[in-house]
């Protein structure tokens, strides 16, 4: 198995304070692309892995990354790891909130991308008594964080482009990678190869493997889809593309 990527986590770390270096010399398409990686290696990959436990952290300081890891990217990690460990276990019953886009028109869809992420915290705040402790402290934190960032004009833009970032999870992390059509976890999650798709999604479009081993960090995810392939080609399942 491959070792982390350290080069994700070290953006993590100077994600921020790199968008502030950028923008204050000018280089606005630098600083503005920030936010949108940050986005993606939180939710996408740290966070994810610290929501899964899978990198076998102690867990003092797993909830504490998880915590920090989506704080700065406006989000609760507690409310996070709540509904997408109740998306792995429910989907695709109606009570999987964090994939109702899976069961909406497209346009509905988009619309939904505005309120998915208080929805999901307030689901989990609902129904997760026992992390409810970091889901509110971790709400609380997200709006005087909103609040202090409205003190400037160049922390405004980089609270509303992390938000704005939110709004297409339901496009990007549900509706593409999952069908709820499907009948069985094979078909359910869609099944990706091709080295475009691979390119474009970084790596990270192995959801149907993620969801039969929820437990593989994301940098193991390639040499896991590797080994699987025999597997599938023997299911008869069939990957998607894009050209080749």
């Amino acid at each position: 198995m491959k070792r982390p990527d350290t080069s994700i986590g070290g953006f993590t770390t100077l994600g921020v304070p790199l968008f502030f270096l950028l923008a204050a010399h000018g280089w606005w398409v630098a600083a503005l692309a920030c936010p949108v990686i940050l986005s993606f290696v939180t939710y996408g990959s740290v966070s994810h892995d610290l929501v899964h436990r899978t990198l076998h952290l102690p867990h003092w300081l797993n909830e504490t990354l998880l915590c920090a890891m989506e704080l700065i990217t406006f989000r609760s990690g507690h409310a996070y790891r709540f509904t997408h460990l109740h998306h792995h276990a429910r989907f695709p019953h109606d009570d999987d909130v964090e994939a109702e886009a899976a069961r909406m028109p497209l346009r509905r869809a988009l619309f939904d991308g505005f309120a998915q992420q208080p929805h999901l915290w307030w689901y989990a705040f609902r129904h997760a008594p026992r992390e409810r402790g970091w889901i509110v402290g971790e709400g609380l934190a997200v709006v005087a964080l909103i609040a202090v960032s409205a003190t400037s004009p160049l922390s405004a833009l980089y609270a509303a482009m992390m938000i704005a970032g939110t709004w297409i999870f339901p496009i990007v992390t549900v509706i593409i990678p999952h069908d709820a059509r499907g009948t069985s976890e094979l078909t359910r999650t869609r099944l990706f190869r091709g080295k475009v798709l691979s390119l474009l999604a970084v790596e990270h479009l192995y959801h149907l493997e993620h969801h039969l081993y929820p437990q593989v960090p994301h940098h193991n995810w390639p040499v896991l889809a590797k080994r699987l392939d025999p597997h599938f080609a023997r299911l008869g399942l069939k990957p998607l593309k894009l050209f080749w």
